[in-house]
């Protein structure tokens, strides 16, 4: 039994190594690129209009990855997201497809890759770890409107803690959406320029102040719920 877990998990890391040498060899972090992007934009848009769900889910597919192998590039493609799919539909698929890919993450840390990440990241799991003892749920839900540490970073360090996978799930999905409208938002401005005029854009001014500010907000919102659950606790 032991041993067929352990061939269940070298084949995982060797799919996921082999996955990630391919992207790395085959230079595939060029399509990932906001150059790309604009310059396929067009093709992509037609192709989305006489293939919606192939198109819809073939972008999932890559998204989700890309965050779950832990790639560089998941921005570009919320980014991208926004340009080709617009603000409503962007945002549910870029959540729904973050989602997953973070929770495979989770997962893949949890039961796979445990005792390499612990090595990698023994620096930053006291501090995960307290905070979710601490605080529960809700601290996963701060980091993920705040992202104090780097995105795939929480996702794997988290595979490390006693949280379900489920919860990690719906607390991702709900924490991370606000932040996923802005980007896509984002996205979406960006797709519409077609020339240098269009950087000064009121939409697209709007959208990079919103950017800004989002974090800065979101960080002094959280200081203001955590007093008033301190309070309220004493």
């Amino acid at each position: 039994m032991m041993q067929s877990k352990t061939i269940k998990r070298l084949a995982v890391v060797g799919a996921g190594v082999v996955a990630v040498g391919l992207f790395f060899y085959f230079d595939l972090a060029q399509y990932l690129t906001l150059e790309h992007v604009k310059g396929s934009q067009a093709r992509f848009q037609e192709l989305y209009a006489q293939e919606t769900f192939a198109v819809v889910a073939g972008y999932m597919a890559v998204y989700i990855m890309v965050t779950a192998l832990s790639l560089p590039g998941a921005v570009i493609m919320t980014l991208a997201g926004g340009a080709l799919f617009g603000v409503v539909v962007g945002s549910v698929v870029v959540s729904f497809a973050s989602t997953i890919g973070a929770t495979v993450a989770c997962f893949v840390a949890r039961f796979i890759l445990r005792d390499w990440v612990q090595e990698r990241f023994a620096h930053r799991l006291a501090a995960i770890n307290k905070g979710i003892d601490e605080e529960g749920g809700f601290y996963l839900f701060s980091l993920r409107l705040v992202p104090v540490f780097p995105f795939f970073v929480i996702n794997l360090v988290m595979g490390m803690t006693r949280l379900s996978l489920w919860r990690f799930y719906w607390i991702s999905q709900l924490g991370m959406l606000p932040g996923t409208i802005v980007y896509v938002n984002a996205g979406k401005e960006l797709g519409k320029i077609d020339s240098l005029g269009g950087i000064l854009s009121p939409g697209l001014l709007v959208s990079f102040i919103i950017l800004g500010l989002f974090p800065i907000t979101v960080k002094k919102l959280m200081v203001m719920v955590k007093r008033k659950r301190i309070s309220a606790e004493s």
